[in-house]
């Protein structure tokens, strides 16, 4: 059973726990770099792990204003901790921390395939809006608008 701990400043180990996860998923661009994982947790709002034996095996983070309103993203589990809800517990686990806080705005994007997991935990489609990302960033993707989807 994971415990789910709220990481403010990691260690060494910590930061290459977390970049082993951005890089399973393919969310790391360019080389390692630790330094660069101890900014955006500390840079987060909240960075939330789950840690089986001290060992981090899954996380999420929200950007906020601490305020208003708030972002989830990065939710990822380590391919070998799949399957065992270690996911919706992150996301209910933010969820709560941002209600206490009294932040009742809470959005995310869901990528390709991964809104029905999403629903289950009480998100759906955002009304009238569509999520859109720079010019710059797409070509950093390799998203330009050849690769734009019909809308």
């Amino acid at each position: 059973m994971p415990q789910f701990l709220v990481l403010q400043d990691p260690g060494l180990n910590e930061c290459l726990e977390i970049l082993t996860l951005y890089q399973t998923e393919n969310w790391w661009q360019g080389p390692p770099d630790t330094h660069m994982v101890a900014r955006i947790v500390a840079g987060s709002h909240l960075f939330l792990t789950a840690q089986i034996k001290g060992r981090i095996i899954g996380m999420g983070r929200v950007i906020s204003d601490g305020v208003s309103d708030a972002y989830i993203q990065d939710v990822t589990v380590a391919p070998p901790h799949r399957g065992n809800n270690i996911g919706g517990r992150l996301i209910e686990e933010l969820c709560r921390l941002l209600f206490e806080q009294g932040i009742e705005w809470i959005g995310l994007i869901a990528e390709r395939g991964s809104h029905p997991f999403y629903e289950k935990l009480g998100f759906g489609v955002m009304p009238r809006s569509l999520p859109m990302l720079h010019e710059k960033t797409l070509h950093i993707m390799g998203l330009g608008p050849e690769h734009s989807e019909s809308r």
